[in-house]
């Protein structure tokens, strides 16, 4: 019995944190010249000139940077939820008491670890204000997580 509830243990901690490892490596890989922008517009720029097909060359590389900057934010927020996800269930009570901030913690530490890496790679630029809106990307998902588990909260004690 008390292998069994060992082994349960531990595939539930592989359930919770195997996302979001897998999806700091999905990010550092992209991180690499795969997601530079002149890779990222073999499929972009395409589907921009079928959607805008009248649209001025400098219209186009502007929408082709507002996805790119759009993508940030996502990966980010995507990142902020599979972090709190991790964290609410830890086994370490420090960390499910503080799973917000530490997520938002996690987000930081991984996007300024990006962006570093980012500005030794000649087909990238690291940029603080990258930081910045990654940051802003995983505060939204959080805030929005929290206001849900409280209005969830409020509503269940009524």
């Amino acid at each position: 019995m008390k292998n069994f509830n060992l082994a349960n243990k531990r595939r539930e901690r592989i359930f919770r944190y195997a996302p979001l490892i897998l999806w700091i490596a999905l990010i550092f890989y992209l991180s690499g010249g795969q997601a530079s922008m002149p890779q990222t517009s073999r499929f972009i720029r395409p589907l921009l000139e079928f959607l805008f097909p009248n649209a001025a060359e400098e219209t186009l590389i502007s929408y082709h940077a507002y996805i790119r900057k759009f993508a940030h934010f996502f990966v980010y927020a995507v990142l902020a939820f599979w972090s709190w996800r991790a964290l609410k269930n830890s086994s370490h009570l420090v960390l499910q008491k503080f799973r917000y901030i530490s997520a938002l913690l996690i987000v930081l530490l991984v996007a300024s670890i990006d962006e570093t890496n980012q500005s030794f790679n000649a087909a990238r630029t690291g940029s603080i204000y990258d930081v910045a809106l990654d940051f802003i990307g995983g505060l939204t998902v959080i805030f929005l997580i929290y206001l849900t588990t409280k209005l969830k909260s409020r509503h269940d004690q009524i």
